[in-house]
């Protein structure tokens, strides 16, 4: 019963945590466009809520009842799946890293990207939660 309590908990963080990596980029993409300063302080404040607010929590525990998981399921670690899928666990923790070098490049004022490189930007983690599920849902290896 307990694995089952973990296993929903890590999905939930899961969601949470994707949520703001869907919206915080997106809000890059508005921010990017903005040439007024009221909107712009706005935006600083917006992307700092969400990033320390959400996403950072979100991403902590993640990994804290994914390695719980891991650890009452130490089967797991022969599978190439999940290898495949901490690889690519860990490549998504970058960018959410990068997001907040970004972030905090934007609430200094000096973003060096327009609005189409923060477009294409927003749909990277499309393509890390279609490799993870399939991964853990199919197991091709």
């Amino acid at each position: 019963m307990l694995y089952l309590w973990i296993k929903a908990l890590h999905i939930i963080a899961i969601v949470c945590w994707f949520a703001g990596l869907f919206y915080l980029p997106r809000l890059f993409v508005y921010h990017a466009m903005s040439d007024d300063t009221l909107s712009q302080e706005r935006f600083v404040i917006m992307e700092r809520k969400l990033y320390r607010g959400i996403m950072n929590p979100s991403l902590i525990a993640t990994l804290v009842f994914g390695l719980w998981l891991l650890h009452i399921n130490t089967a797991w670690l022969q599978m190439g799946w999940l290898h495949a899928k901490l690889s690519l666990v860990v490549l998504l923790i970058a960018y959410h890293l990068q997001c907040g070098r970004l972030l905090r490049r934007f609430a200094a004022g000096q973003n060096d990207h327009g609005h189409v490189f923060f477009r294409w930007f927003n749909e990277v983690p499309v393509l890390f939660l279609l490799a993870i599920v399939i991964l853990v849902v199919v197991k091709p290896f």
